[in-house]
């Protein structure tokens, strides 16, 4: 491990502090390192596009929107080979929130959540991305879905 000199104000330290206590740090360098960590892991990466992901895309959207629900449909049908599961929850009268679950290459699979998050009524959506490397011996990078041979710890 290295050690690293940073000058912070102090306001910006207030902040730093409370987020290591309610996060549980043990120390301000615990705390650092997860946000560095947090950071990073939204930096875009030199030809990272290419490499293999499993990803959650959460949106919550009005199913009363003008054939909206329809095309959500035909859009995750038209991904199949990309889509694991989904999970969807009516919140109320007019809203309906999903939870999909992905994986494919990462630029398909962000192309693929930005088009269904800009779709005309939906009213929020988020990605979250984690790599899938492949790992030796795997016939398919990432893959989850199909029942293969590991140990649960």
């Amino acid at each position: 491990m290295q050690r690293v000199t940073v000058t912070i104000d102090d306001e910006l330290m207030s902040a730093l502090d409370r987020y290591m206590e309610a996060g549980g740090h043990q120390n301000r360098s615990e705390a650092v390192r997860d946000l560095v960590r947090a950071g990073l892991l939204k930096e875009p990466k030199v030809d990272d596009g290419a490499r293999p992901c499993v990803a959650a895309l959460v949106y919550v959207y009005d199913h009363e929107t003008r054939q909206l629900s329809k095309k959500l449909v035909h859009d995750h049908h038209s991904h199949a080979d990309m889509s694991i599961a989904t999970l969807h929850v009516h919140l109320d009268v007019s809203s309906c929130l999903e939870v999909s679950l992905l994986k494919g290459q990462k630029s398909e699979v962000e192309h693929f959540a930005s088009h269904l998050i800009g779709e005309r009524g939906v009213r929020y959506g988020q990605l979250v991305v984690v790599p899938a490397e492949a790992q030796e011996g795997d016939e398919t990078p990432g893959q989850l879905a199909a029942g293969h041979p590991h140990a649960h710890g």
